[in-house]
């Protein structure tokens, strides 16, 4: 690990990190850099320099951090109130199975299968939940994976290449080519070519390649303004040149964002459902541990005894046998209280929304996701990629008419690369007159981009603004007598620029350059003329253009009336924040007339030389222009409107210009199309600046943040968060991560994200589409909708349980229920119906009479006169009291435990039919609107006629089979669960509607 990396998080007294020096490089000339590293391009640093750096910084690689031990993530995993609740009652009931085993009895398997399946149960979860947390901190090691491994050096003057780049020290000197990854963030000092371009959007979030220059920025610049610096993880795609090392690790720009996604990650929150649980699992503590208390004050007498001598208690006898039966009435009320199946039915309805959300497109890395999700308040979306197609295309072409002052305007349909993706309106097809064709030549042949079909659809290879003007050739088709040839067919995916291709031979290439703002080829025709074609920007053009040529192909003098007309259609482009490029031509170019790309032509040595492209460039002919953009997605503007009516505001995030995203904004519906967004509009350095940051996050409706920075992104959420808010943040890029990782949901796309990107998020979009996240919310918030159903299903359901135990101890007679049997309760019988209400649809014997005094004192039987029990049946075994009347209540109560047993399980599943609906009546929403519980509740009978009916089973419960008559009277006490239930909700629909008719009288007041 690099010092570098050990020193990163040292903060000023503004809290920005400090870098391994404190000169800002993008702020000084050239001559300043190099002497402030004491280093000159042409030498590099020596080989001791370079030792001393390395002692000083440290190597060039992130920072590795220590994830928690295994051992601290299973104890994690306990740090739960119910959890903890579940294990002290498991330990209790083990050690008090030992002590009832070590005399034997019958009771012995039943003692210890009530600790066992608990402690199973704590073990199920405690190993899915280290599972999830192991695989949490993946964003860091893909956040290792896009560094370069290797660089090209300048070290003692002399060049070495594949110099490992963890070795690099701030001072060494770099050279860049196209396609190499940038190893360190690093000074420009020298353009080899006449342009250099980084694509550096993950790290950014701009939507096109940056061109870099050697030139100093202001000192104040935000990362997307320091246009002379290159930045680690970032990829050259055009040119090369000499650079300077400035900073490396962690105290690079990539470095920060490790720091960050770092920082988010020892901040994670536990989710709403899951806060909630907590609440109530402190609750339900304090609830168990007042009834224990109050039952051990009612039956204190039993166990603890004494006599008073003088006014004093003296002559204490304590039962420790009735301390340990009290003991066990403890932890009876412990495994009655708490629902032991939640963990399971929980995650077997989070499980089964990830297949759903997964049908959708939205495929959950992490389960509890899925109820976050439902609870979505704020959409914090990236602009590119996410709410535009992150491809650039064709939405304006413009075109010469009849006179020099007369232009033509044509509408392109269309978002992708896909040349079949909508039409140009009102097109001449198949009639394209001179003009059309000039434009069509020249966006195909000064062009180096394509377009290839994969499995991820269209893809551009190249620049995109380029790949979208081949889009353009497709669309524009061929003129009457042009054939794409035989061998590729006009069919063919770019058949019409492969057919323009066929027209000439390119021989020379002019390089775009900053300066100039154009690109050019010289391209030699089938008639061995020689014509230069030009595109660029449209001012440039036009000062170096004299003519311009008309529909006709004529062409004449390019005047101011001309000009004007040219300019107002540039500026009209330019308002709807389109990037506008102009077409030009020259045929005959003097210089390059017999040049046919010999190295020997004089001509050839023009070439070599950048500066002497503007006048090559010089008396062209205009024949038009294009307006381009990330256009939005087609199904955006329906999903904003949807996330407006579900209450979720969205929060627009971007790196891109203001301008750009301001005009997608208000086309996607996030603002109105004559809006005032002064105030809603703002990049990330003014919001950082604000000085009521939380009073602009509460403004009711869209917000916009353009040029935001990893940290700007961060303390939008982060605020939200304070704010109460429940935030899903999107994002593709490596920028993005830090954020991702600190929401309550991260969401990245599946084909444009970067895997750092993916590795910090808990849902991936495998289509990038906006509209996914908003089915997903909907989905989320059934899924939630319905956790909440059987949640309360099943503690309601507890009550009943934690009641017959408090009072059979409360009032002294002899228990009902035994803690393996409450178990089975919670687990079988009550998981099914739990788990079959997550599919909700959304809503629209001859005994003796005794007094109850007697009950309550029954281990004094024996001193009861004329007490007799008749025997009965149960089953096949019959029960006889004879010898022994008061073993009735201990052996003879199993009928009665049996039927309580009964009674349990039919009002718990008679209450799930309660659960299909909070309001709705059972006659307005039946059962059999979800079949599924019909099926749970058959599965769950099922299983209780098992164990009563399978005598193996009916012993390891400590239960006997029940007669008809029996099952008849268990369900006359089962039923009306129904009925209470039903008028409980008449009184609430009467309740909501009083309330709704009194806000809706005082609004008409108003």
């Amino acid at each position: 690990m690099g010092k570098g990396a050990q020193n990163y998080g040292k903060k000023d007294s503004t809290g920005k990190a400090l870098s391994s020096d404190s000169h800002v490089a993008w702020a000084k000339e050239v001559r300043e850099c190099e002497e402030n590293y004491k280093v000159k391009r042409d030498y590099g640093l020596s080989d001791d320099e370079v030792e001393k750096r390395l002692q000083i910084h440290g190597l060039n690689e992130l920072e590795k951090h220590e994830g928690p031990s295994v051992f601290r993530l299973i104890l994690d995993q306990f740090n739960d109130t119910l959890v903890r609740i579940l294990l002290g009652a498991a330990v209790i009931s083990f050690v008090l199975a030992w002590y009832d085993g070590e005399e034997g009895g019958e009771m012995e398997i039943t003692a210890f299968v009530e600790p066992l399946v608990i402690f199973l149960i704590l073990i199920v979860n405690a190993i899915v939940g280290v599972w999830q947390e192991s695989n949490a901190e993946k964003a860091l090691e893909a956040l290792k994976e896009i560094q370069s491994q290797q660089a090209t050096v300048i070290r003692n003057g002399k060049k070495i290449s594949g110099l490992p780049a963890k070795e690099l020290v701030p001072g060494d000197i770099v050279e860049l080519r196209v396609g190499d990854k940038i190893p360190a963030d690093m000074r420009v000092l020298n353009l080899i070519s006449s342009t250099l371009r980084v694509e550096q959007g993950s790290l950014t979030g701009e939507s096109e390649a940056v061109s870099k220059t050697t030139k100093p920025v202001p000192e104040e610049s935000d990362i997307q303004g320091k246009k002379c610096m290159v930045f680690a993880g970032t990829t050259v795609v055009n040119g090369n040149c000499i650079c300077l090392v400035t900073d490396i690790g962690m105290n690079t720009e990539l470095g920060k964002v490790h720091f960050q996604i770092q920082e988010a990650s020892q901040n994670e929150e536990d989710t709403p459902l899951k806060k909630k649980l907590n609440e109530f699992g402190e609750m339900l503590t304090i609830l168990i541990g007042l009834i224990c208390a109050l039952v051990w004050l009612i039956n204190v007498k039993y166990f603890l005894s004494w006599e008073y001598v003088n006014g004093w208690p003296a002559n204490f006898k304590f039962s420790f046998e009735k301390c340990t039966y009290y003991f066990e009435i403890a932890v009876a009320l412990a495994v009655a209280a708490i629902p032991e199946g939640l963990p399971a039915v929980i995650t077997t309805c989070l499980a089964l929304g990830t297949r759903k959300m997964a049908q959708k497109n939205a495929l959950v890395r992490k389960l509890p996701s899925v109820e976050t999700l439902g609870c979505t308040t704020v959409i914090c979306s990236d602009k590119t990629g996410t709410l535009t197609t992150n491809q650039m295309a064709v939405a304006k072409l413009v075109a010469m008419g009849h006179r020099a002052n007369a232009v033509r305007l044509f509408n392109v349909e269309g978002t992708t690369y896909n040349p079949l993706d909508g039409k140009i309106e009102d097109w001449p097809a198949g009639q394209m007159d001179a003009n059309l064709q000039t434009i069509a030549k020249i966006a195909a042949l000064v062009n180096d981009a394509s377009i290839e079909q994969s499995d991820k659809g269209y893809v551009a290879s190249g620049m995109p603004t380029e790949a979208a003007l081949k889009v353009l050739v497709e669309k524009m088709g061929l003129p009457y007598g042009l054939s794409s040839g035989s061998s590729t067919g006009y069919n063919g995916l770019m058949g019409c620029s492969q057919a323009w291709s066929k027209t000439g031979r390119r021989i020379a290439t002019l390089e775009f350059d900053r300066d100039r703002k154009s690109m050019g080829v010289i391209v030699s025709l089938d008639s061995g003329r020689k014509s230069l074609l030009v595109k660029g920007a449209v001012e440039n053009l036009l000062e170096r253009s004299s003519y311009i040529q008309l529909l006709d192909g004529s062409v004449v003098e390019l005047n101011r009336r001309a000009k004007d007309a040219i300019l107002d259609s540039l500026n009209e482009l330019s308002m709807s924040a389109l990037r506008v490029l102009g077409f030009a031509y020259k045929d005959d170019p003097s210089e390059f007339t017999t040049y046919n790309g010999d190295e020997d032509h004089p001509a050839h040595n023009l070439l070599l030389n950048p500066a002497t492209y503007s006048s090559i460039e010089s008396n062209l002919t205009f024949a038009g222009l294009v307006g381009l953009r990330d256009p939005p997605r087609k199904e955006v503007r329906q999903a904003i409107e949807d996330c407006r009516a579900a209450g979720i505001q969205v929060m627009v995030i971007t790196g891109d210009n203001k301008n750009t995203a301001e005009a997608i904004c208000r086309e996607i519906g996030v603002f109105g199309l004559d809006e005032d967004i002064t105030s809603k509009s703002i990049t990330g350095r003014q919001f950082m600046d604000h000085p009521d940051q939380k009073g602009h996050l509460t403004q009711k409706g869209g917000l916009l943040f353009s040029r935001a920075e990893p940290r700007h992104k961060q303390e939008i959420v982060r605020l939200l968060k304070d704010a109460g808010e429940v935030v899903a943040m999107t994002g593709d890029g490596v920028n993005d991560a830090p954020a991702l990782k600190l929401a309550d949901i991260g969401i990245a796309m599946g084909i444009a994200g970067t895997e750092v990107a993916k590795e910090a998020s808990d849902m991936v979009l495998a289509d990038d589409n906006f509209s996914t996240i908003v089915a997903a919310v909907g989905e989320g918030r059934s899924i939630y909708n319905n956790m909440k159903a059987f949640i309360r299903y099943m503690i309601s359901s507890n009550i009943g349980e934690v009641a017959s135990i408090f009072l059979t101890a409360a009032i002294g007679i002899p228990e009902g229920l035994i803690p393996v049997q409450l178990l089975w309760v919670n687990l079988v019988t009550d998981g099914p119906p739990a788990t079959a209400l997550g599919f909700n649809p959304p809503d629209k014997d001859g005994h003796s009479p005794i007094t109850f005094s007697q009950l309550r004192n029954w281990d004094q039987c024996s001193s009861w006169e004329n007490f007799t029990v008749s025997p009965f049946k149960a089953g096949d075994q019959v029960f006889d009291f004879e010898s022994d009347p008061c073993e009735y209540f201990r052996a003879g109560k199993v009928k009665a435990m049996t039927l309580s047993l009964s009674v349990l399980v039919a009002i718990e599943m008679f209450n799930s039919l309660n659960a299909l609906s909070e309001d709705e009546s059972l006659l307005t929403m039946p059962p059999w609107v979800n079949p599924w519980l019909l099926l749970a509740m058959s599965i769950s009978f099922g299983l209780h006629f098992l164990i009563l009916y399978v005598p193996f089973l009916a012993q390891v419960f400590g239960i006997v089979p029940l007669s008809l008559n029996e099952w008849l009277l268990v369900l006359a006490v089962a039923l009306p669960v129904i009925l209470i239930d039903e008028i409980l909700k008449c009184v609430g629909r009467w309740t909501n509607g009083a309330k709704t008719s009194s806000k809706s009288s005082k609004h008409k007041d108003e």
